[in-house]
């Protein structure tokens, strides 16, 4: 299935998002444990990361290659355009479809850590438009792929206005992209003012709303701080109280999940994609208290 078949219902879609481990420890526990109990929350979809610039390419395509051929559940690959000519993406197309993998989340990317600004590579793409519209271009005829694209709810942080970002993410749905799926946020009045500037803009593509679970208070400070997300205050002040302690500081996070996606699905969103941190206790957690 592809991203869009799983919005033509009237159920919200939950899906989960996790990244490949750094250590070969890390990734024996992702096989053994943390899929198989994320699987048990029953998500309609998982989504693999990169690690900075595409470093962790093959082990993305191990784990959602598990996922999905493994384990039986829909698997996407993030792609980017850090660091990858056009030759480069089509090499990484070809495995993706290999793998039997139909769903991509395409991604301009970060630019590598240690820079400021975003250089393509040499023949590559400059903006997720431009990767997006590539690999539409180089589909077979019947057999395309789901992409998802991302967008920003307190704006991406390059982006000079909300009206420059809005079209930015205009030009990505029109080029090819099937869904949009958010960068995380944490005050709901960002994501419904989004929403209406996308609807205005005339972009009907399911607008999924993506939330991070906080599980460490100076965790979540440094993720925040990267993407330009804001922090409402009383969240902030509970986190504060909660600094040297993990425990606290996790339960602050799960009680203020379950709060805003709760407020989400009650006005309607189309579903809510997961950044789980390769975790899955709190999401037992958060996912047996939603109203779903």
């Amino acid at each position: 299935m592809r991203f869009l078949d799983y919005f033509t219902g009237d159920q919200p879609v939950i899906s989960f998002e996790i990244y490949p481990p750094q250590t070969q420890g890390g990734m024996r526990a992702l096989k053994a444990r943390i899929v198989p109990n994320l699987l048990k929350l029953n998500p309609s979809y998982m989504t693999v990361t990169y690690g900075a610039g595409g470093s962790t390419r093959a082990k993305t395509l191990e784990i959602a290659s598990l996922i999905q051929n493994e384990f039986g559940l829909t698997a996407a690959c993030h792609l980017t355009c850090v660091g990858s000519s056009r030759t480069d993406i089509d090499d990484i197309l070809k495995t993706i479809r290999t793998k039997g993998i139909r769903n991509i989340v395409a991604l301009r990317g970060d630019p590598p850590r240690g820079e400021d600004t975003f250089v393509p590579a040499k023949d590559g793409f400059a903006y997720g438009n431009e990767l997006v519209a590539h690999i539409r271009s180089t589909e077979p005829k019947g057999d395309g792929f789901g992409l998802a694209v991302a967008g920003y709810p307190e704006k991406h942080l390059e982006a000079p206005d909300f009206d420059t970002d809005i079209a930015n993410l205009k030009r990505k749905v029109e080029s090819g992209g099937d869904i949009v799926i958010t960068q995380l946020f944490y005050n709901n009045d960002y994501f419904f003012r989004f929403v209406d500037r996308v609807r205005a803009a005339n972009i009907t593509a399911p607008v999924v709303p993506g939330l991070m679970p906080i599980l460490s208070a100076g965790q979540i400070q440094r993720i925040a701080s990267l993407c330009g997300s804001e922090i409402p205050r009383d969240l902030q002040d509970q986190l504060n109280g909660a600094v040297d302690d993990e425990d606290k500081a996790m339960k602050v996070g799960i009680d203020q999940c379950i709060a805003q996606a709760t407020e989400l699905l009650e006005q309607g969103v189309p579903g809510i994609h997961f950044y789980v941190l390769n975790k899955s206790i709190h999401m037992r957690r958060i996912i047996s208290a939603l109203p779903l």
